[in-house]
């Protein structure tokens, strides 16, 4: 566990502040859930909590399937990682944090769907600086009870795939499944 140096006391009420740099590394925004954890050792444990997360081993096994079927690289995220990555490297996307732009792309609840090659990319992890992320993608947010809490993206592998219509709607169906189960 890593220390900060940073000493925060309980108030009346029972609550203590997250400092405000912690919040900013952690992407934590004011009204995201924290689940709350404790150790033998005593230690209470705070961690971001992910309502798709619960469905990690599901998600992977419904990637393993866009993939095959597609012939595309499928990526499962909750609002802040990805959670399960299919036809592609996992040691590149998998947990990796999504970036900036697919997180506003997640919040606004955006449909995209580059049609063309030359079409603008979406850096899919926070740290692909508008790197080009395959040739062509389709990213559709998963929506659970009106609020968005993830997205699938689809990937192209080949330099001459062009997304369409047909992978917006497996996207689209996927992520509409994924949020139908969360649902339940």
């Amino acid at each position: 566990m890593k220390a900060t140096g940073v000493v925060r006391r309980i108030d009346d009420l029972g609550r203590i502040v997250i400092p405000k740099e912690i919040r900013k590394t952690l992407r934590i925004k004011e009204g995201d859930p924290l689940e709350i954890f404790t150790d033998r050792e005593g230690q209470v444990i705070l961690k971001k909590y992910s309502p798709i997360g619960e469905l990690s081993e599901f998600a992977t096994e419904y990637a393993e399937t866009l993939a095959k079927t597609t012939g595309h690289i499928a990526c499962i995220t909750d609002k802040d990682t990805i959670i399960a990555v299919s036809g592609g490297s996992k040691k590149e996307f998998l947990e990796q944090n999504i970036s900036k732009d697919l997180e506003k792309m997640i919040d606004d609840k955006e449909v995209y769907i580059s049609k063309e090659n030359n079409d603008r990319s979406i850096p899919i992890k926070q740290n692909d600086n508008k790197e080009r992320m395959g040739n062509a993608q389709v990213v559709y947010p998963i929506i659970s009870d009106g609020d968005a809490i993830g997205s699938v993206i689809l990937i192209s592998k080949d330099a001459n795939t062009k997304m369409s219509e047909i992978e917006k709607k497996v996207a689209q169906s996927a992520a509409s499944f994924l949020g139908t189960q969360m649902e339940l």
